[in-house]
């Protein structure tokens, strides 16, 4: 199984790129891993909250194809805790998935479109955090699913 994340914008904040750069090399002793910028839309000023989520969305949709299972991370999604995450991967990884894509959205999140063809959503807490932000704590987390399912002393309990 191959594991993509899909970002909706660039970061060039250096701390949070060291970070995704950090977690997804180790990730890649584990699994096969990529993540994908989608570039932000441009001139969103002249945009309603609606019209960027669903330009947003044709951008998100392009990216899949019909056999990807597609994970949203949203607020409104199921909370695990990180071994909880780990047997859910497990779970994955041993239904024969070939590729399982996760993705952060905008600011103002998804499109009715995308909604529709996702698979799933998950919550990685019931605060917000920046788009920036999510990115390299998902990979973290990540990361630490497979120490887990690995019983390596990474994540204690």
């Amino acid at each position: 199984m191959q594991i993509k994340l899909l970002a909706i914008g660039k970061t060039d904040h250096k701390a949070i790129l060291e970070l995704i750069s950090e977690y997804s090399d180790r990730l890649g002793y584990y699994i096969r891993f990529e993540l994908e910028i989608i570039p932000d839309l441009k001139n969103t000023k002249s945009l309603s909250e609606s019209i960027q989520k669903e330009k947003e969305g044709e951008l998100i949709l392009k990216k899949l194809i019909p056999s990807d299972e597609l994970i949203l991370l949203d607020e409104r999604g199921k909370n695990f805790s990180s071994v909880e995450f780990s047997e859910y991967l497990q779970k994955k990884m041993n239904s024969g998935l070939r590729q399982l894509v996760f993705v952060i959205g905008g600011p103002y999140g998804f499109s009715d479109a995308v909604y529709g063809r996702a698979n799933g959503k998950i919550s990685l807490s019931k605060m917000t955090f920046s788009h920036q932000m999510i990115r390299p704590f998902f990979i973290e987390q990540l990361y630490r699913a497979f120490t887990i399912l690995r019983n390596e002393p990474y994540h204690h309990e």
